[in-house]
């Protein structure tokens, strides 16, 4: 595989069960380097499209390349060059932070130096001590740990946050941006759109089993879904709201006509706004997951 072709590439990828259809035909490229961002609601297909580019379950039609292979036929040699950080882990916990590295580290042929992956996941104090005894930011830092320790050229990240304190997300997003800087591809899922936003180069939007949008953050969805609101109340209290591609000249025109106005703000549709207008809140329930 060349630095110039995609990490991953996938082409009308299609998943069926009997009559039920998982995946209708989802194309999308992630780039060398890039964290790319795999959206939608719960049902609509990524557990599907991810679990198929893991090579943990087969496709039923059209074609899948990771790191240049087929994850359908791949072997051994294939999968150590993944990182994969699951939902839920499973861990007993009986064992030290270091423990575990060192045993996971065992199944790589060019693993990290194990003190260095505990010391970039900010738990060299905690490499003595039990995984059951861990906070559940720390276990999570535990989990990127075993995901990263094979010097991965790809990192799958399921729901990575889920459960976070909002301190403890933060932090996990700084190790994820560290990762990038070193060249880590990353392929993410989440719910937390404000997560998206801050990681993710690009992002593709599944609903229903369909990609309906793809692109950088500040590209998906429909134009008119990102224009501003200006909002105001009147001298009688009533609320008045105008969307325009030009707030500065509605807020001018305001002033020069009312002078000062109560409650005025400027509001720009968030990702969660241009998220939320574009699956249109129903999804076809995923069979995979359901049988997960």
């Amino acid at each position: 595989m060349t630095s110039t072709e995609p990490v991953v590439s996938v082409r009308d990828l299609r998943k069926t069960y009997g009559a039920f259809t998982a995946l209708g035909g989802v194309s999308f490229d992630i780039e060398r380097g890039e964290t790319f961002a795999l959206l939608g609601p719960n049902g609509a297909g990524k557990s599907t499209t991810i679990e198929i580019l893991e090579g943990y379950r087969n496709r039923s039609g059209g074609d899948a390349t990771v790191l240049g292979v087929d994850p359908q036929t791949a072997g051994v040699e294939w999968k150590a060059r993944l990182g994969i950080v699951l939902q839920s882990t499973g861990e007993s916990g009986n064992v030290t932070v270091r423990e575990q590295l060192a045993h996971f580290a065992g199944f790589y042929p060019h693993p990290r130096d194990v003190d260095e992956v505990i010391s970039a996941v900010g738990l060299t104090d905690k490499s003595r001590t039990r995984i059951k005894a861990l906070s559940g930011g720390q276990r999570r830092r535990v989990d990127v740990a075993l995901g990263v320790i094979g010097r991965p050229e790809l990192l799958f990240l399921d729901e990575p946050t889920t459960g976070f304190d909002p301190e403890a997300r933060r932090e996990f997003w700084e190790l994820i941006r560290e990762l990038k800087r070193e060249g880590t591809t990353i392929l993410l899922t989440t719910h937390y759109l404000d997560e998206a936003a801050q990681l993710s180069d690009r992002a593709a939007v599944i609903s229903g089993g369909l990609l309906i949008d793809i692109g950088r953050l500040d590209e998906i969805g429909h134009p008119d879904a990102r224009i501003p609101a200006v909002r105001w109340r009147d001298a009688a209290g009533v609320r008045h709201e105008e969307r325009t591609t030009e707030p500065a000249g509605v807020v001018a025109a305001l002033y020069a006509t009312h002078g000062e106005v109560m409650g005025l703000e400027v509001v720009r549709p968030s990702l969660e706004d241009v998220y939320l207008q574009l699956v249109g809140g129903s999804a076809a329930p995923d069979l995979a997951e359901e049988l997960s």
